[in-house]
């Protein structure tokens, strides 16, 4: 599941991956809200949480995430990306290079300083 985060600048979308995320997730909350925000704000700033109740994703998330990043790829300014999931922290340092904007990685305990950088 995915919850929008709020509490946040208004260029800022914040989301939490809960348990496991579907491709249902993706189409019903995470796409519209990047593209009701796109319309707003040019260029946006992401926070997404992978908490510690994060399991992983599903296929058809997985490949919505690659969709809605490659066809907003001048859109993102500045990506944070919180968790304690090894596997996506490394996944992030191998590719994050490729995302136009800032990309940075925190650990789960380090939320508050996340939500600072990003909402500079």
């Amino acid at each position: 599941m995915i919850k929008l985060m709020t509490g946040l600048p208004d260029n800022v979308l914040g989301f939490e991956a809960i348990e496991k995320v579907s491709g249902k997730d993706y189409d019903t909350i995470l796409i519209p809200a990047v593209e009701a925000k796109i319309k707003d704000f040019p260029k946006i700033h992401l926070l997404y949480v992978l908490g510690p109740e994060f399991i992983g994703y599903d296929m058809e998330a997985m490949w919505d995430d690659t969709k809605i990043g490659l066809k907003h790829l001048r859109a993102w300014e500045k990506i944070a990306i919180v968790t304690d999931t090894e596997w996506i922290r490394k996944a992030v340092h191998m590719f994050g290079f490729t995302i136009p904007g800032q990309v940075s990685v925190y650990k789960n305990d380090e939320l508050s300083n996340a939500k600072d950088w990003v909402s500079e």
